[in-house]
Protein backbone atom coordinates (compact mmCIF):
# COMPACT_ATOMS: atom_id res chain seq x y z
CA UNK A 1 0.00 0.00 0.00
CA UNK A 2 3.29 2.54 0.55
CA UNK A 3 4.57 2.45 -2.91
CA UNK A 4 0.70 2.78 -4.48
CA UNK A 5 -0.12 5.56 -2.14
CA UNK A 6 3.60 7.47 -3.40
CA UNK A 7 2.27 6.39 -7.57
CA UNK A 8 -0.95 8.37 -6.51
CA UNK A 9 0.92 11.87 -5.52
CA UNK A 10 3.10 11.26 -8.00
CA UNK A 11 0.33 11.01 -10.53
CA UNK A 12 -1.82 14.09 -8.70
CA UNK A 13 1.97 16.37 -9.02
CA UNK A 14 2.09 15.06 -13.25
CA UNK A 15 -1.65 16.11 -13.35
CA UNK A 16 -0.85 19.67 -11.58
CA UNK A 17 1.81 20.08 -13.60
CA UNK A 18 0.18 19.21 -17.18
CA UNK A 19 -2.76 21.11 -16.22
CA UNK A 20 -1.04 24.07 -14.61
CA UNK A 21 0.81 24.54 -18.34
CA UNK A 22 -2.94 24.76 -20.12
CA UNK A 23 -1.52 28.12 -20.94
CA UNK A 24 0.26 27.17 -24.25
CA UNK A 25 -3.27 26.01 -25.79
CA UNK A 26 -4.19 29.82 -25.08
CA UNK A 27 -1.32 31.10 -27.45
CA UNK A 28 -3.40 29.90 -30.50
CA UNK A 29 -6.74 29.80 -28.96
CA UNK A 30 -6.33 33.83 -27.53
CA UNK A 31 -4.07 35.56 -30.01
CA UNK A 32 -5.51 39.06 -28.36
CA UNK A 33 -3.10 38.47 -25.69
CA UNK A 34 0.86 39.26 -26.39
CA UNK A 35 2.86 36.57 -26.55
CA UNK A 36 5.79 38.56 -25.54
CA UNK A 37 4.63 41.07 -23.41
CA UNK A 38 0.93 39.89 -21.79
CA UNK A 39 0.82 38.12 -18.39
CA UNK A 40 -0.11 34.23 -18.57
CA UNK A 41 -2.96 34.95 -15.91
CA UNK A 42 -4.67 37.53 -19.22
CA UNK A 43 -5.62 34.11 -20.86
CA UNK A 44 -8.64 33.97 -18.19
CA UNK A 45 -9.63 37.40 -17.79
CA UNK A 46 -13.34 37.57 -17.86
CA UNK A 47 -12.83 39.55 -21.59
CA UNK A 48 -11.30 36.37 -23.06
CA UNK A 49 -13.14 33.85 -24.82
CA UNK A 50 -11.54 30.87 -23.50
CA UNK A 51 -11.93 31.88 -19.53
CA UNK A 52 -13.76 29.65 -17.80
CA UNK A 53 -11.09 26.71 -19.15
CA UNK A 54 -8.08 28.43 -18.47
CA UNK A 55 -9.79 29.44 -14.49
CA UNK A 56 -11.13 25.72 -14.46
CA UNK A 57 -7.60 24.13 -15.40
CA UNK A 58 -5.86 26.68 -12.27
CA UNK A 59 -8.39 25.50 -10.19
CA UNK A 60 -7.74 21.84 -10.94
CA UNK A 61 -3.83 22.81 -11.09
CA UNK A 62 -4.33 23.75 -7.78
CA UNK A 63 -6.28 20.83 -6.18
CA UNK A 64 -4.34 18.38 -7.92
CA UNK A 65 -1.44 20.16 -6.28
CA UNK A 66 -3.12 19.95 -2.75
CA UNK A 67 -4.13 16.08 -3.40
CA UNK A 68 -0.28 15.07 -4.25
CA UNK A 69 1.09 17.19 -1.02
CA UNK A 70 -1.90 14.96 1.12
CA UNK A 71 -0.89 12.04 -0.22
CA UNK A 72 2.72 11.91 0.06
CA UNK A 73 4.09 10.02 3.38
CA UNK A 74 5.41 12.56 6.23
CA UNK A 75 8.71 12.83 6.30
CA UNK A 76 10.49 14.71 9.43
CA UNK A 77 11.89 17.43 9.02
CA UNK A 78 10.77 18.01 5.78
CA UNK A 79 7.05 19.72 6.68
CA UNK A 80 8.12 23.54 5.79
CA UNK A 81 8.73 22.79 2.51
CA UNK A 82 5.51 20.22 1.75
CA UNK A 83 3.67 23.46 3.65
CA UNK A 84 4.99 25.83 1.17
CA UNK A 85 3.56 23.59 -1.48
CA UNK A 86 0.71 23.32 -0.30
CA UNK A 87 0.40 27.12 0.07
CA UNK A 88 0.74 27.32 -3.61
CA UNK A 89 -1.91 24.63 -4.44
CA UNK A 90 -4.35 26.97 -2.59
CA UNK A 91 -3.39 30.20 -3.73
CA UNK A 92 -3.19 28.79 -8.15
CA UNK A 93 -6.82 27.60 -6.82
CA UNK A 94 -7.62 31.24 -5.86
CA UNK A 95 -6.10 32.49 -8.83
CA UNK A 96 -9.10 30.48 -10.79
CA UNK A 97 -11.64 31.53 -8.53
CA UNK A 98 -10.56 35.59 -9.38
CA UNK A 99 -9.66 36.21 -12.36
CA UNK A 100 -8.07 39.70 -13.93
CA UNK A 101 -10.87 41.86 -15.18
CA UNK A 102 -8.93 42.29 -18.87
CA UNK A 103 -5.95 41.41 -19.98
CA UNK A 104 -3.57 44.20 -18.52
CA UNK A 105 -0.54 44.43 -20.50
CA UNK A 106 -2.39 43.43 -24.11
CA UNK A 107 -5.06 45.48 -24.29
CA UNK A 108 -4.01 49.26 -23.26
CA UNK A 109 -7.69 50.22 -22.98
CA UNK A 110 -7.72 48.10 -20.07
CA UNK A 111 -5.66 50.04 -17.51
CA UNK A 112 -7.89 53.53 -18.26
CA UNK A 113 -10.80 52.01 -16.16
CA UNK A 114 -11.06 51.19 -12.09
CA UNK A 115 -10.35 47.70 -11.08
CA UNK A 116 -12.75 45.22 -9.20
CA UNK A 117 -12.11 43.13 -5.94
CA UNK A 118 -11.46 40.10 -7.78
CA UNK A 119 -9.04 41.68 -9.76
CA UNK A 120 -6.68 42.93 -7.11
CA UNK A 121 -7.02 39.71 -5.59
CA UNK A 122 -5.79 38.13 -8.49
CA UNK A 123 -2.56 40.10 -8.55
CA UNK A 124 -2.28 39.44 -5.12
CA UNK A 125 -2.03 35.63 -5.26
CA UNK A 126 -0.48 35.81 -8.22
CA UNK A 127 2.32 37.23 -6.26
CA UNK A 128 1.92 35.06 -3.17
CA UNK A 129 1.65 31.61 -5.43
CA UNK A 130 4.80 32.52 -6.77
CA UNK A 131 6.69 33.00 -3.42
CA UNK A 132 5.07 29.85 -1.87
CA UNK A 133 6.90 27.54 -4.64
CA UNK A 134 10.15 29.00 -4.32
CA UNK A 135 9.76 28.15 -0.35
CA UNK A 136 8.97 25.08 -1.25
CA UNK A 137 11.51 24.65 -3.93
CA UNK A 138 14.25 26.20 -1.45
CA UNK A 139 13.35 24.43 2.15
CA UNK A 140 13.02 21.21 0.10
CA UNK A 141 15.89 21.21 -1.95
CA UNK A 142 18.20 21.93 1.63
CA UNK A 143 16.29 18.50 2.72
CA UNK A 144 16.79 16.67 -0.61
CA UNK A 145 20.47 17.97 -1.50
CA UNK A 146 20.37 17.20 -5.53
CA UNK A 147 22.00 18.83 -8.09
CA UNK A 148 18.78 18.62 -9.84
CA UNK A 149 16.56 20.22 -7.25
CA UNK A 150 18.86 23.29 -6.94
CA UNK A 151 19.49 23.70 -10.27
CA UNK A 152 15.65 23.86 -11.30
CA UNK A 153 15.09 26.51 -7.93
CA UNK A 154 18.28 28.23 -8.98
CA UNK A 155 16.87 29.28 -12.81
CA UNK A 156 13.22 29.74 -10.84
CA UNK A 157 14.49 32.08 -9.06
CA UNK A 158 16.60 33.88 -11.36
CA UNK A 159 13.53 34.06 -13.86
CA UNK A 160 11.48 35.45 -11.18
CA UNK A 161 13.56 38.27 -10.94
CA UNK A 162 14.34 39.24 -14.51
CA UNK A 163 10.38 38.82 -14.84
CA UNK A 164 9.90 41.48 -11.81
CA UNK A 165 12.29 44.17 -13.95
CA UNK A 166 10.41 42.95 -16.98
CA UNK A 167 7.38 44.12 -15.74
CA UNK A 168 8.94 47.43 -14.16
CA UNK A 169 10.82 48.04 -17.69
CA UNK A 170 7.18 47.12 -19.21
CA UNK A 171 9.36 45.00 -22.00
CA UNK A 172 9.22 41.11 -22.43
CA UNK A 173 7.14 40.65 -19.21
CA UNK A 174 4.76 37.82 -20.82
CA UNK A 175 8.02 35.76 -21.98
CA UNK A 176 10.17 35.65 -18.67
CA UNK A 177 6.42 34.98 -16.66
CA UNK A 178 6.27 31.83 -19.26
CA UNK A 179 9.53 30.05 -18.59
CA UNK A 180 8.91 30.74 -15.43
CA UNK A 181 5.67 28.89 -14.95
CA UNK A 182 7.07 26.07 -17.40
CA UNK A 183 9.60 26.06 -14.61
CA UNK A 184 7.09 25.26 -11.85
CA UNK A 185 5.96 22.69 -13.79
CA UNK A 186 9.00 21.18 -14.45
CA UNK A 187 9.39 21.30 -10.75
CA UNK A 188 6.15 19.54 -10.08
CA UNK A 189 7.17 17.00 -12.55
CA UNK A 190 10.37 16.51 -10.47
CA UNK A 191 8.57 16.10 -7.20
CA UNK A 192 6.34 13.36 -9.13
CA UNK A 193 9.79 11.42 -10.16
CA UNK A 194 11.69 11.49 -6.81
CA UNK A 195 8.33 10.17 -5.43
CA UNK A 196 8.60 7.38 -7.98
CA UNK A 197 12.35 6.10 -7.41
CA UNK A 198 13.01 6.48 -3.83
CA UNK A 199 12.74 3.92 -0.97
CA UNK A 200 9.43 3.53 0.02
CA UNK A 201 9.69 2.64 4.21
CA UNK A 202 7.42 -0.38 5.67
CA UNK A 203 5.02 0.18 7.84
CA UNK A 204 6.12 -2.86 10.81
CA UNK A 205 4.02 -3.25 13.76
CA UNK A 206 6.21 -2.29 16.84
CA UNK A 207 5.34 -2.93 20.40
CA UNK A 208 2.01 -1.93 21.84
CA UNK A 209 2.42 0.81 24.60
CA UNK A 210 1.32 -1.06 28.13
CA UNK A 211 0.87 0.33 31.55
CA UNK A 212 0.88 -1.49 34.39
CA UNK A 213 0.26 -0.64 38.18
CA UNK A 214 -0.78 -2.28 41.55
CA UNK A 215 -0.65 -5.57 43.16
CA UNK A 216 -2.85 -8.52 43.43
CA UNK A 217 -5.27 -9.70 41.40
CA UNK A 218 -5.39 -8.54 37.47
CA UNK A 219 -7.60 -6.35 35.70
CA UNK A 220 -6.93 -5.78 31.99
CA UNK A 221 -8.68 -2.65 30.78
CA UNK A 222 -10.18 -2.69 26.85
CA UNK A 223 -10.49 0.61 26.41
CA UNK A 224 -13.89 2.21 23.87
CA UNK A 225 -13.11 3.14 20.56
CA UNK A 226 -10.49 5.76 19.70
CA UNK A 227 -9.26 6.15 23.27
CA UNK A 228 -6.25 5.68 25.01
CA UNK A 229 -4.93 4.83 28.22
CA UNK A 230 -5.01 7.97 29.84
CA UNK A 231 -8.78 8.33 29.45
CA UNK A 232 -8.51 5.25 32.31
CA UNK A 233 -6.44 7.27 35.05
CA UNK A 234 -9.21 7.46 37.32
CA UNK A 235 -10.61 3.94 37.12
CA UNK A 236 -7.01 2.60 37.54
CA UNK A 237 -6.17 4.39 40.36
CA UNK A 238 -8.77 3.00 42.29
CA UNK A 239 -8.36 -0.28 41.54
CA UNK A 240 -4.62 -0.22 42.15
CA UNK A 241 -5.32 -0.13 45.65
CA UNK A 242 -6.22 -3.70 45.47
CA UNK A 243 -5.57 -4.96 41.76
CA UNK A 244 -2.78 -5.09 39.09
CA UNK A 245 -3.75 -3.02 36.75
CA UNK A 246 -3.14 -3.52 33.08
CA UNK A 247 -3.99 -0.70 30.34
CA UNK A 248 -2.62 -0.33 26.82
CA UNK A 249 -3.25 1.14 23.57
CA UNK A 250 -4.46 -1.12 20.51
CA UNK A 251 -2.08 -0.66 17.30
CA UNK A 252 -1.95 3.43 16.29
CA UNK A 253 -4.01 4.65 18.84
CA UNK A 254 -2.44 6.31 21.81
CA UNK A 255 1.35 6.01 22.40
CA UNK A 256 0.77 2.40 20.46
CA UNK A 257 2.79 2.36 16.61
CA UNK A 258 0.37 1.41 13.74
CA UNK A 259 -0.35 -1.59 12.27
CA UNK A 260 0.21 -2.35 8.79
CA UNK A 261 -3.26 -4.65 8.69
CA UNK A 262 -6.71 -3.84 9.60
CA UNK A 263 -7.97 -4.73 13.19
CA UNK A 264 -9.78 -8.15 13.23
CA UNK A 265 -12.07 -9.22 16.13
CA UNK A 266 -9.81 -12.77 16.65
CA UNK A 267 -6.90 -10.18 16.39
CA UNK A 268 -8.33 -8.26 19.81
CA UNK A 269 -9.42 -11.44 21.63
CA UNK A 270 -6.00 -12.79 20.89
CA UNK A 271 -4.06 -9.57 22.14
CA UNK A 272 -6.17 -9.77 25.16
CA UNK A 273 -5.22 -12.95 25.98
CA UNK A 274 -1.35 -12.05 24.81
CA UNK A 275 -2.04 -9.77 27.97
CA UNK A 276 -3.67 -11.85 30.48
CA UNK A 277 -1.77 -13.82 32.64
CA UNK A 278 -0.21 -17.33 32.09
CA UNK A 279 -3.05 -20.07 33.02
CA UNK A 280 -4.12 -20.66 35.75
CA UNK A 281 -3.96 -17.35 36.95
CA UNK A 282 -7.56 -15.65 35.62
CA UNK A 283 -8.33 -12.36 34.80
CA UNK A 284 -11.44 -9.77 35.05
CA UNK A 285 -11.64 -7.84 31.70
CA UNK A 286 -12.96 -4.66 32.17
CA UNK A 287 -14.37 -3.44 28.47
CA UNK A 288 -15.95 -0.30 27.30
CA UNK A 289 -18.41 -0.19 23.96
CA UNK A 290 -17.41 -2.11 20.71
CA UNK A 291 -14.33 -3.61 23.32
CA UNK A 292 -16.95 -5.46 24.78
CA UNK A 293 -17.03 -8.00 22.11
CA UNK A 294 -13.38 -8.39 22.08
CA UNK A 295 -13.63 -9.21 25.70
CA UNK A 296 -16.61 -11.40 24.81
CA UNK A 297 -14.33 -13.35 21.80
CA UNK A 298 -11.50 -13.49 24.59
CA UNK A 299 -13.64 -15.11 27.17
CA UNK A 300 -15.27 -17.56 24.76
CA UNK A 301 -12.19 -18.48 22.87
CA UNK A 302 -10.28 -18.73 26.51
CA UNK A 303 -12.47 -19.48 28.65
CA UNK A 304 -9.89 -20.76 31.29
CA UNK A 305 -8.31 -17.51 31.95
CA UNK A 306 -10.91 -15.41 32.63
CA UNK A 307 -12.74 -14.89 35.95
CA UNK A 308 -15.01 -11.92 35.77
CA UNK A 309 -16.14 -9.74 32.82
CA UNK A 310 -17.23 -6.14 33.65
CA UNK A 311 -19.01 -4.94 30.08
CA UNK A 312 -19.21 -0.49 30.41
CA UNK A 313 -21.85 0.72 28.08
CA UNK A 314 -21.25 -2.01 25.75
CA UNK A 315 -22.27 -1.66 21.62
CA UNK A 316 -25.28 -3.52 20.76
CA UNK A 317 -25.06 -5.95 18.16
CA UNK A 318 -28.39 -5.72 15.61
CA UNK A 319 -27.76 -9.47 14.19
CA UNK A 320 -27.77 -8.13 10.71
CA UNK A 321 -26.21 -7.71 7.79
CA UNK A 322 -22.93 -10.04 6.39
CA UNK A 323 -20.18 -8.03 7.20
CA UNK A 324 -17.98 -4.18 5.85
CA UNK A 325 -18.56 -3.65 2.35
CA UNK A 326 -15.82 -4.23 -0.63
CA UNK A 327 -14.85 -0.77 -0.64
CA UNK A 328 -14.67 -0.49 3.03
CA UNK A 329 -12.51 -3.37 3.40
CA UNK A 330 -10.47 -2.26 0.67
CA UNK A 331 -10.34 1.25 2.49
CA UNK A 332 -9.41 -0.26 5.69
CA UNK A 333 -6.64 -1.88 4.74
CA UNK A 334 -4.94 1.69 2.94
CA UNK A 335 -5.94 3.81 6.00
CA UNK A 336 -2.45 2.49 8.25
CA UNK A 337 -0.60 3.54 5.12
CA UNK A 338 -2.75 6.98 4.73
CA UNK A 339 -2.24 7.43 8.62
CA UNK A 340 1.49 8.49 7.75
CA UNK A 341 0.57 11.09 5.10
CA UNK A 342 1.00 14.86 5.41
CA UNK A 343 -2.79 15.26 4.17
CA UNK A 344 -3.62 12.58 7.62
CA UNK A 345 -1.48 14.62 9.67
CA UNK A 346 -3.06 17.88 9.04
CA UNK A 347 -6.33 16.92 9.46
CA UNK A 348 -5.75 15.46 13.19
CA UNK A 349 -3.86 18.43 13.98
CA UNK A 350 -6.41 21.00 12.85
CA UNK A 351 -9.86 18.62 14.53
CA UNK A 352 -8.00 16.22 16.37
CA UNK A 353 -7.77 18.18 19.51
CA UNK A 354 -11.01 20.29 19.89
CA UNK A 355 -13.01 16.81 18.90
CA UNK A 356 -11.81 15.39 22.26
CA UNK A 357 -12.26 18.19 24.14
CA UNK A 358 -15.59 18.33 22.63
CA UNK A 359 -16.26 14.50 23.31
CA UNK A 360 -14.30 14.03 26.50
CA UNK A 361 -14.50 17.46 28.15
CA UNK A 362 -11.10 18.39 28.59
CA UNK A 363 -8.06 19.20 26.37
CA UNK A 364 -5.74 16.51 24.99
CA UNK A 365 -3.11 17.23 27.41
CA UNK A 366 -0.33 14.40 25.85
CA UNK A 367 -1.32 15.26 22.08
CA UNK A 368 -2.35 11.99 21.29
CA UNK A 369 -5.16 13.69 18.53
CA UNK A 370 -2.80 15.57 16.37
CA UNK A 371 -1.61 12.32 15.51
CA UNK A 372 -2.70 10.87 11.95
CA UNK A 373 -1.96 7.58 12.48
CA UNK A 374 -4.41 7.87 15.76
CA UNK A 375 -7.14 9.52 12.91
CA UNK A 376 -6.32 6.58 10.59
CA UNK A 377 -6.46 4.18 13.59
CA UNK A 378 -10.00 5.37 14.57
CA UNK A 379 -11.51 5.26 11.27
CA UNK A 380 -10.02 1.83 10.88
CA UNK A 381 -12.02 0.49 13.62
CA UNK A 382 -14.96 2.09 12.97
CA UNK A 383 -14.71 0.57 9.13
CA UNK A 384 -13.80 -3.30 10.89
CA UNK A 385 -16.97 -2.90 13.25
CA UNK A 386 -19.03 -4.88 10.82
CA UNK A 387 -16.83 -7.62 10.05
CA UNK A 388 -16.37 -7.92 13.86
CA UNK A 389 -19.95 -8.39 14.68
CA UNK A 390 -20.34 -11.42 11.92
CA UNK A 391 -17.43 -12.75 13.81
CA UNK A 392 -18.85 -12.24 16.97
CA UNK A 393 -21.92 -14.22 15.98
CA UNK A 394 -20.06 -16.65 14.39
CA UNK A 395 -18.18 -16.73 17.85
CA UNK A 396 -21.71 -17.22 19.63
CA UNK A 397 -22.59 -19.88 17.52
CA UNK A 398 -19.51 -22.20 18.00
CA UNK A 399 -17.91 -21.60 21.67
CA UNK A 400 -20.44 -21.77 25.05
CA UNK A 401 -19.83 -18.79 26.89
CA UNK A 402 -17.91 -19.58 30.46
CA UNK A 403 -19.43 -20.04 33.75
CA UNK A 404 -18.20 -16.56 35.09
CA UNK A 405 -19.89 -13.66 36.52
CA UNK A 406 -20.19 -10.77 34.14
CA UNK A 407 -21.55 -7.04 34.93
CA UNK A 408 -23.20 -5.00 32.35
CA UNK A 409 -23.13 -1.06 33.04
CA UNK A 410 -24.78 1.27 30.94
CA UNK A 411 -26.99 4.85 31.24
CA UNK A 412 -30.03 3.07 29.92
CA UNK A 413 -30.99 -0.10 31.46
CA UNK A 414 -34.61 0.25 29.51
CA UNK A 415 -32.54 -0.21 26.25
CA UNK A 416 -33.58 -3.57 25.15
CA UNK A 417 -30.31 -4.44 23.22
CA UNK A 418 -28.36 -4.28 26.61
CA UNK A 419 -31.40 -6.10 28.23
CA UNK A 420 -30.78 -9.03 26.05
CA UNK A 421 -27.11 -9.29 26.07
CA UNK A 422 -27.05 -9.07 29.85
CA UNK A 423 -29.80 -12.04 29.56
CA UNK A 424 -27.55 -14.21 27.23
CA UNK A 425 -25.03 -13.50 29.02
CA UNK A 426 -26.69 -14.58 32.47
CA UNK A 427 -24.95 -10.80 33.66
CA UNK A 428 -26.18 -8.53 36.70
CA UNK A 429 -27.57 -5.42 34.64
CA UNK A 430 -25.92 -2.35 36.62
CA UNK A 431 -27.64 1.27 36.04
CA UNK A 432 -24.66 4.39 35.50
CA UNK A 433 -24.65 7.32 36.91
CA UNK A 434 -23.46 9.05 33.68
CA UNK A 435 -24.13 8.75 30.20
CA UNK A 436 -21.56 5.65 29.03
CA UNK A 437 -19.57 6.96 26.93
CA UNK A 438 -18.05 9.51 29.81
CA UNK A 439 -17.95 7.09 32.74
CA UNK A 440 -14.72 6.30 33.19
CA UNK A 441 -13.30 10.42 33.45
CA UNK A 442 -16.65 11.49 35.45
CA UNK A 443 -17.74 8.40 37.57
CA UNK A 444 -14.54 6.07 37.69
CA UNK A 445 -15.61 4.55 41.30
CA UNK A 446 -19.16 3.23 39.82
CA UNK A 447 -16.77 0.92 37.50
CA UNK A 448 -14.51 0.05 40.09
CA UNK A 449 -17.16 -1.09 42.41
CA UNK A 450 -18.38 -3.13 39.85
CA UNK A 451 -15.19 -4.82 39.40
Amino acid sequence: MERRLYVLAASAFIAAAVLYCAWITGQFTTPAVDRAHGYVGELAARDQPWTRLFRVSDVLSGLACLAGVAMVPRVQREWPGWLALAAFGLLTIAGGVFPLDCAVLSAPACGLGSRSFPHHVHVVTGMLATAAVLAAMVLLSIRWRTLTAWLITGLTGALTVFAAIAVAAGQFAGLAQRLQVTLIAGWLVYVALRLLVCDVPTLVPGPLHVVRQGQGPVVLIATGPAAAWCHWDGVAQELSRNHRVTRFDRPGLGLSPASPVPPTLHGEAARLAALAPAHPERVTVVAHAVSAWHAEAFARLHPLRVAALVLVDPRCDTGRGRGASTFGRALGRWLPALGATWGATALARCAGPPAHRLLCGRADTHGLYSKGRVLAAAAGEWLARRDMAADLRRIRAEHPFPDVPVTVLCADVRRGCRRRLAEELNATLVPLPSPGFRVHLRVPGAIADAV
